[in-house]
């Protein structure tokens, strides 16, 4: 919950005027929903995809305030985000009903950015793989893995997001590793596309090393977004491994 159109202008013009030119890397942002008609019309003409932060498990009806997938279809947005740990933590929302928004956003032609991951606690009592498993299986449940073939996956360790704490590249390659697994059981093919992305404490500095790791895609960025220097130092760093 950042910016004002002055503040958007600033942030999105600056990351398009500086965004390095690659095939091979993407970008997406993702503006509070006030915002995604500005942004989508300063991103017109670019490479730059537009995506939403939530979205109601609701196709339409008497629900108040929600915002529906295609509303979101309407207004450009290729991608969404759902079961964000704020969403999970701060709104209650389970895994059962960050599946049924998987499931909306790709009934509305979205491609959902489905977050996993666990608390400091759930990792020091050994049950990350655990959390991560019934955070995945909800989805797996109400849709299939094949699902998964029109989606992306991102790991964000509750613990390490804006803490200035980052898992090592060793811990974030071993979790994704365990997520990637998890698809490969039910549909190898879906595992190897699917596009597995980390979010937590991401920054220019290491973002080299977390991006050099197998099973890691991209990253999923908080923080260092709202500076265009800082979130074009990450994109950069992927470019250098592609």
């Amino acid at each position: 919950m950042h910016g004002d159109t002055a503040a958007n202008a600033e942030l999105v013009g600056g990351i398009m005027r500086d965004a390095p030119r690659s095939s091979r890397v993407g970008l997406l942002v993702c503006p509070p929903s006030l915002y995604l008609h500005q942004v989508r019309e300063m991103l017109r003409g670019s490479e730059i995809s537009l995506g939403a932060q939530t979205m109601s498990e609701h196709q339409s009806g008497a629900y108040t305030g929600e915002i529906a997938g295609s509303m979101l279809a309407g207004l450009g947005c290729r991608y969404v985000i759902v079961g964000h740990s704020e969403r999970r933590a701060l709104f209650a929302e389970s895994s059962e009903i960050v599946a049924r928004k998987f499931s909306a956003a790709q009934s509305a032609g979205l491609i959902p950015i489905l977050c996993v991951g666990e608390t400091l606690q759930q990792r020091d009592n050994g049950e990350t793989q655990t959390v991560i498993d019934e955070q995945l299986g909800a989805v797996f449940d109400l849709v299939g893995v094949e699902a998964f073939s029109e989606a992306v996956i991102a790991y964000e360790p509750v613990w390490a997001i804006g803490t200035g704490k980052v898992a090592t590249p060793e811990q974030a390659q071993a979790v994704h590793r365990h997520i990637r697994s998890e698809l490969e059981i039910r549909n190898p093919s879906v595992a190897d596309r699917i596009k597995i992305l980390y979010g937590g404490s991401v920054k220019g500095e290491n973002a080299g090393g977390l991006f050099s790791k197998p099973d890691i895609d991209g990253g999923l960025i908080g923080g260092a977004s709202l500076s265009a220097a800082d979130f074009l130092a990450i994109a950069e760093a992927a470019v250098q491994l592609n």
